[in-house]
């Protein structure tokens, strides 16, 4: 690899010295978020958005809560000057929603974008220019005092289209500031300041771009902590980042940024942009809450927002993004499936001793960093079955679907038949060919012994059992054992005929309403049975409206087993 090509960061980017406090710094509150997936992450669209979609997709900013959104860049092309002028038109734009229309520092392109906004009560006009060295060499052919002028006669225009217009405000980024020098940065965004008249009531939003990665996220910090500290009239100046990914560090930069003195945050929903894309809203925000701070926008259903997304940009969210891809809860492994389903336990149990319900109790769940329920996700999901699944999984997905509670030891039997299957199959194996697989293997087992009728007398503090059976096909014959339980005289009746039985395990439980309902049943009871047959260990499990049907249904199951395992 030719590397020798690449000059280090330290050679590119200038921070000056000053005492850093980001680091100690924690984040309390969100940030204001402000999605630009309707202007720059539209420019990164093979197919861009048709007005349909773009409506569709600032319906779904508004419902998500998002209070500053960028709608386009109306003097850029005709969509994007026709959706403004709908949303003013039609009266679309929520009172507590303020519009941003995006524009380059021309005289002609300024107009243009006042003339989109015309009879909104509120809107951001955004003003860019590039400012670092090579796009000023390079693109521009200006130096430091010729760029700044321009922009400041760019900057003196938007003002006075602005007069008399209090509802609209200002925003300056200079772009690619992160390799922009930073005193030239802070001398332009000063003159600015003082051009706009930033005041509280009426902020000037100054917004730094990282427009291409070239450093590691704390440079970025560093960055932008010198211009917090630096900028005139702060309490009237709103901080904004603009984070690219081409290190694949958006999201870092952004959160150090906030810790750096950030107020606001541009980006697209699951990263959309240019390249390697822009800072992820979603993973910022959901990250936030991970934290316990209110990331103050709802994803409480974020497969709604995801598809929305995919519908609009046409292009897919990978099935491992961070909170909303389809396997971001999954786990496959043993290890962790086996983590996460005593952490669910556990989890139930808190809740209980807290006298709370469990989405209202604090989430200490292995492996998962959020409910998946918070955004809308569902529990049977959590946990899929394939060749690296162990114990633990499988019998999650049965308690899931089913309503089953397996001993540890029917755990592992069962696993190492699902194990088998998967690495026969080269796959996953899912929850109905699971349920499929345990039927077969210990539910209403058939073999050599079959049960047709049968009762127990309790005979005075003995118990005698009297069955119908076929035995090896051959039906009619008669078994009738007496024990000090119900299943010890089953267990003497098939002695009697041939068949050694001694039960060294048994458990049972009612199952629950879910299980029930995959059931088609009103109400069920599982038995498990572990038995030693003719010196061999087999399980039987037993499903009935009765706990003693389901127990007797068990140990015939155990013994035909039992059976198929010689």
């Amino acid at each position: 690899m030719p590397s020798h090509r690449y000059r280090p960061v330290h050679e590119r980017v200038e921070v000056p010295a000053h005492h850093r406090r980001w680091p100690s710094r924690t984040v309390t509150a969100a940030p204001l978020w402000v999605p630009v997936d309707l202007r720059d992450g539209n420019q990164a669209l093979a197919d861009p958005m048709d007005p349909d979609r773009k409506r569709r997709m600032f319906e779904l900013f508004v419902a998500m809560g998002f209070k500053e959104i960028e709608v386009g860049y109306p003097s850029a092309s005709r969509t994007d000057f026709d959706f403004v002028r709908l949303l003013a038109e039609r009266d679309l734009v929520p009172d507590d929603v303020t519009p941003v229309v995006f524009t380059a520092a021309r005289r002609d392109l300024i107009e243009r974008t006042y003339a989109s906004i015309e009879g909104l009560p509120r809107a951001v006009v955004h003003m860019y220019t590039s400012t670092a060295p090579t796009w000023r060499d390079v693109v521009l052919g200006q130096d430091r005092d010729d760029l700044r002028a321009f922009i400041t006669r760019a900057a003196g225009h938007v003002a006075r289209l602005g007069e008399g217009r209090p509802g609209v405000r200002f925003e300056f980024s200079p772009e690619v500031f992160n390799l922009t020098e930073p005193d030239y940065v802070l001398e332009i965004c000063n003159g600015l300041s003082a051009l706009w008249d930033a005041s509280p009531d009426r902020p000037v939003i100054h917004n730094l771009p990282a427009t291409v990665e070239v450093a590691t996220p704390n440079v970025y910090a560093d960055q932008i902590e010198y211009m917090h500290r630096h900028l005139d009239r702060r309490d009237g100046v709103i901080l904004s980042v603009h984070p690219h990914n081409d290190r694949g560090t958006g999201v870092a930069c952004a959160e150090l940024a906030v810790l750096a003195g950030a107020q606001r945050v541009e980006g697209c929903l699951f990263g959309n942009g240019e390249r390697t894309g822009n800072v992820d809203l979603v993973t910022l925000a959901l990250n936030l809450h991970a934290q316990g701070v209110d990331p103050m926008i709802d994803f409480s259903d974020i497969d709604v927002v995801r598809a929305t997304v995919e519908h609009c940009n046409r292009i897919p969210v990978h099935p491992r993004h961070p909170y909303g891809g389809d396997l971001v809860y999954t786990a496959f492994s043993g290890t962790h499936q086996d983590a996460i389903k005593k952490g669910f336990a556990h989890h139930e149990r808190r809740a209980a001793e807290l006298g709370v319900t469990p989405d209202r109790a604090p989430w200490a769940v292995p492996y998962l960093p959020i409910d998946p329920r918070d955004v809308g996700r569902d529990y049977e999901a959590v946990i899929r079955v394939n060749s690296q699944s162990g114990k633990g999984g499988v019998a999650y997905v049965l308690g899931a679907e089913h309503g089953l509670d397996l001993p540890r030891g029917l755990q592992i039997d069962f696993s190492r038949a699902v194990q088998a299957e998967a690495e026969l199959s080269g796959g996953e194996v899912t929850g109905e060919r699971l349920w499929e697989l345990f039927r077969a293997a210990y539910v209403g087992r058939t073999g050599p012994v079959e049960l047709l009728r049968w009762k127990v007398d309790d005979a005075g503090g003995e118990h005698v059992f009297t069955g119908d059976f076929a035995v090896h096909g051959a039906g009619g014959t008669r078994g009738e054992g007496t024990g000090v339980g119900p299943l010890a005289a089953l267990t003497a009746a098939l002695r009697g005929l041939g068949h050694d039985v001694e039960i060294v395990g048994y458990t049972e439980h009612a199952v629950p309403a879910a299980g029930r309902a995959a059931a088609g049943e009103e109400s069920l009871a599982a038995a498990y049975v572990e038995c030693r047959v003719a010196g061999a260990t087999a399980w039987g499990v037993g499903l009935a409206a009765s706990v003693l049907t389901a127990a007797v249904d068990a140990v015939v199951s155990a013994v035909n087993h039992a059976a198929a395992l010689d």
